[in-house]
This record gives C-alpha cells, structure tokens and sequence, in this order.
C-alpha cells in the first residue's frame, strides 16, 4: 500500500500531545481533517510529497486544541455586544458605564450588561432600579450580575415584562420587594425570565451575526470545541447553528445540552436530528440550585450569615431522581449545575439512584462548578463515574470575604477542591462558563496553577493547585471523555481529528503570571486553519 502523503506538516521543538507532561520536539503530519501521524521531523519526511505545505513553528507550543466544557453560547454572543461591568468597584462607577454603552449603542431597543457584582462595591450594597431609572427613563435596561443567577433592571424592563407589586414570585424565582413592596429591581433565578423573554427577543440575522462574531472570538483563543448548556428560556438558535454548519461555516464543535425536564420524547427528537461530527446532542442538563452570593446555593446545613436559610433545591428532589433515573435508560447523559454541598450530594444521589435503578453503564453524568462540597461527596465523583466539570477562574471571581461570610469558615476549608477531586480520581474538565466569565481559557489554566484570589495576591487553599500539565489535561481530554470523544480527540495522535492550537510562546517556558496573557497564534479544526494571527498559514 502506497504511502499516504499530508496536505500539511508543522512542527516546533514544544509540542504538547497530552500523552506525557511535558512538551517535546515533534513534527505533526495532516491530511484532510485527520492526524496521520506524530513523530520526529525525519520520521514525518516519509509523508512529505511535493504538494505539502510545510511550517516551522520554532519554540512555540502546538497543543490539541481548547474544549470548553461548559459555556452558554448565545448568551455570551449578546455580552460581547453589551456592556461589561466586571471592573466597577461602586454603584455610580458602574452606571457611568451603562450610560456610556447606552450612548454609543442607540440603535439598542434594550441596554444590556453583565458582570457587575456588588460584592466589589464600595458599600456592597445590592443596586436598585431607582438609580438605573435616572439614566434610563425610557429605555428598558437589564443588567446581569457576575454569577448570572440574578438580574438589576430599571421600571421601563417591569413594566415590559409586567411585574408588578402584585406578581407572584414563579417557581424557583424570587422578585426583588422594598419597604413599601415594589419591585426594586432585582429579580432572582427563574423571576429573570419574564424580562429576558422581551431583551432576547432577536431576528435571525442579529442571531446569525452575533454568533459569527462569537465563532470569530473562539477561534483567536484556540478554542476548538464547545459545550452549550441550556441556560435561561432564551435564544432559540439551533437553526442559526445547523445554517453555519451546512455552509461549512461552523469553526468550532458544538455539543448541545438541552433541558432536562422530563419531556424525552423531544430531546430524544433532537438527539435524532442533531449528531454529526460537527453539532450533536450530548445529554441533558438541569439547573439543581443558584449562587452562593445570592444565598440561592443549597446547602446541607444553613448559611453562616443568615441562619433561617441554606437555600433550596430548583425542583423536589424525587423529580430531579425520577428525571435522571429515565433520562439515564434513555442512555443519555446528565449533567447538573451544583454549587452548594446539599445540591451536589443530590447530584450523586440522583446519578447513584440511576445506576441501581437502570445497572451500572459507562453513562459519564457530570456535576458542574462544585463549590462548596462537603468532604464524604469527594470520593463518590470517582466511585460513580462522574466527571468533575468546573471553572477555576469561578473562585477569583466573587470577593472572597463576602463569600467566606455566607458560608462560614468550616466550609469554607472545602471549596473549589481540584486537586483533592482529581487526586481521588474524578475526570476533570474545565470550561469558563462563558458569559459568566470570559472565554479565554489560558485565564481559568492560571487560576488552577497559581490560586491566586480576586486580590491579585492571596493563594486561596495552595493545597489545591494543579501542575501546568494537568491544568492543559483538564481543558483537552477531560472534556474530550466526558463527551465520549476521547477516540477523536483530546490528545495529538494518529487518527485523530486535526484540532490543533499553537501558542505564540510556550507555556512550560513562561512564569505562571504571563500565561493568561499569551496569545494564539494558530487554530486548526478539522485541518482547516480557522484563525491565523500572522497570516504564517495560507487559509
């Protein structure tokens, strides 16, 4: 048989193929969408033909590409298009911001933010929608704060969305009252929904144009595959991303988490329809509980600092392990946002329920963001097979104070534990949570390996630090497994799927502080070079 010769071969003296911790000299070999082969610049010779293009990356690090595990696509298309309140630090400063996104952008039916958080705020008061009624009169106003589990809107947004003094509070929702019980603009968990409902009400070509510009962003981080987790009722936009993909403009894999709410004949419909290469269907997803912050987070024991609460579960857990246990016979799998150490142990409980129910299955279930869990639900990760899926840059982003405060210093000694989960043998993937924190993974890599707080100085629990290697692990072939794709991708070997990122230096080389700064200088998918910051690759 004759040898098969590469449309493309790179090559650097670093080269991170996820199958040792450490880069090494290598040259990779492509031919269409796959890796033909991984090998040494002479023994990659034998696939050089007269066509081949060839590129020498020198120094710079060539990595399977970045897999974010969880993010929330159509939402973070809106936020690169609104404004960001991350680095106000008091209510004023924040609503010179809005003023001035509201300024720029009158075209905007809706001014739209995220990220502000009053935890950062001079007075760490939370806002209300008196002071937003003093910029924006007439236009509706809707303002996400950082963890994205409640909103600040001004009167115009209620009036749209015709909350009232009278609105009851909906399931697993909570609208905001003052002293004299008017809705004073802040609106919890599932009370957004009526506001978001009118704010995302978008045309397919706004849709279209700001998931193009989405893709775009993705791409110049070395993003090569995504998790879409169904999030609030919002955009619908499976047929913008089936457009792009049938006019092979689809830059990054798409993994669909629709709703897990007992209704499986149409996510099993979907499953059906959406299960290609590029965009598919790969389990289920639900809400269990809200936001430490906002007192939301289900807790096994009450809030250190408002004793009457431990907040509470989004749905009765009977229905939350009767939905599992079905979803689970349906082989699909299930994944749940669970923040608190009650709304974990109910995570596991459930999954642990499925697997006497149904029998033991390779299922790969996953519990998402694990912030506060209490010792026992540690080594259950590994006993059931579930994977760890969190976002290490999560832990700088509250002020760790007010975060200490809520959930007092006992539990405080168990949050966010990377190592000890990875070390008891949980799979671990990483992901950002995309619009609730930029998208940038180097940023959550940093976090793991430095655990440095919000201060820029502080190392919140050292104990839990990650090494470089496994960090880069935990953003490739953690969620590479975790979506049953661990044969096509992940890792930089022979019969993979070319989704290939190189970095414009190498993160072995570099002090921890530099590694959130560097820039990608290539990203391949399927072999087609999708973002090229040099112009080095003829796309």
């Amino acid at each position: 048989m004759s040898q098969q010769l590469a449309d493309v071969i790179i090559s650097s003296k670093a080269v991170f193929t996820g199958l040792c911790d450490q880069p090494e000299p290598a040259s990779i070999a492509i031919k269409d969408n796959k890796i033909l082969a991984v090998g040494s610049e002479k023994e990659i010779k034998a696939y050089l033909g007269e066509n081949t293009k060839v590129y020498q990356f020198k120094d710079q690090l060539i990595m399977p590409g970045f897999h974010d595990f969880h993010l929330h696509i159509m939402q973070g298309a809106v936020s690169l298009n609104s404004a960001n309140l991350f680095a106000a630090r008091s209510e004023d400063e924040a609503l010179e911001m809005i003023q001035e996104f509201a300024r720029s952008n009158p075209e905007n039916p809706w001014v739209i933010g995220f990220t502000w958080d009053a935890g950062y705020w001079d007075t760490q008061q939370l806002p209300n929608r008196y002071s937003l009624d003093r910029i924006l009169p007439d236009r509706p106003a809707l303002m996400f704060h950082a963890e994205g589990h409640y909103a600040w809107v001004n009167s115009k947004a209620l009036e749209i969305a015709q909350i009232t003094r009278n609105t009851e509070n909906p399931s697993y929702g909570i609208i905001g009252k003052d002293e004299e019980g008017e809705p004073d603009g802040i609106l919890y968990e599932k009370a957004m929904n009526a506001v978001v409902h009118h704010a995302f009400n978008f045309s397919n070509e706004y849709k279209s144009k700001i998931f193009s510009h989405f893709l775009t962003h993705a791409a110049s981080l070395g993003i090569t595959a995504v998790h879409d987790l169904h999030g609030l009722k919002t955009i619908e936009s499976l047929d913008v991303f089936k457009e792009f993909e049938d006019k092979g403009e689809l830059t990054a894999r798409i993994h669909l988490w629709p709703a897990l709410n007992g209704n499986l004949e149409h996510v099993k419909r979907l499953r059906e329809t959406y299960q290609s290469d590029k965009l598919r269907v790969s389990g289920l997803k639900q809400f269990i509980d809200g936001v430490i912050t906002a007192r939301t987070a289900y807790l096994i024991e009450p809030y250190a600092d408002q004793p009457d609460t431990r907040g509470e579960a989004s749905f009765p857990p009977e229905t939350i392990k009767k939905w599992v246990v079905e979803a689970d016979q349906e082989g699909f799998s299930v994944r749940f946002h669970a923040i608190g150490d009650g709304a974990i142990r109910l995570a596991l409980d459930a999954y642990e329920e499925a697997q006497k129910t149904n029998g033991k299955r390779d299922s790969r279930h996953s519990v998402e963001h694990i912030e506060v869990i209490h010792p026992d639900d540690i080594p259950r990760f590994k006993e059931l097979g579930v994977t760890a899926s969190m976002q290490p840059d999560h832990f700088a982003m509250s002020e760790r104070g007010v975060y200490t405060d809520r959930i007092g210093l006992e539990r405080e000694k168990y949050v966010f534990p990377i190592k000890t989960l990875q070390e008891t043998g949980a799979n671990l993937a990483f992901g950002t949570d995309f619009p609730i924190d930029v998208l940038n993974p180097l940023l959550q890599i940093y976090r793991a390996v430095t655990r440095i707080d919000s201060s820029g100085e502080t190392v919140w629990h050292p104990h839990e630090r990650i090494t470089l290697a496994e960090a880069l692990k935990a953003y490739t072939a953690g969620p590479a497994y975790g979506s049953f794709r661990e044969g096509e991708l992940g890792t930089l070997e022979a019969g993979k799927l070319a989704d290939i990122v190189v970095l414009e230096k190498n993160l072995f080389d570099l002090p921890a502080e530099d590694i959130p700064d560097t820039k990608v200088q290539v990203t391949i998918v399927d072999g087609k070079v999708v973002y090229d910051h040099a112009g080095e690759l003829v796309k």
